[in-house]
């Protein structure tokens, strides 16, 4: 099993503005479920902690194997949630380890 972690960091000026923003990009990885193959487990994460190191959203997800993650970099609703988000994020950080 390969665990794939992405953590963003969402832009916004106003906090209702950003928090919009943040539940944007909540909502369309939601729509991911169910649509790729390989993909075991999806769980997104708003952070509550307030710290000025924290990340805004982590999506963490769980894959059959470095096969399905890599047919999910491309697959057709990824790159349409990736369309969708466009623009929203400051800051990107990954991690992807077998489990």
């Amino acid at each position: 099993m390969v665990k794939h972690i992405v953590m963003w960091n969402i832009q916004g000026g106003l906090e209702e503005g950003k928090a919009a923003s943040i539940e944007r990009v909540r909502a369309a990885f939601e729509t991911l479920r169910g649509k790729i193959p390989g993909l075991l487990h999806l769980e997104i994460g708003v952070d509550r902690s307030g710290v000025d190191y924290a990340c805004d959203v982590v999506l963490y997800s769980e894959f059959e194997s470095q096969a399905a993650l890599d047919a999910y970099a491309v697959h057709p609703e990824h790159l349409r949630v990736r369309r969708d988000i466009e623009g929203l994020r400051v800051a990107r950080h990954q991690v992807d380890y077998m489990a």
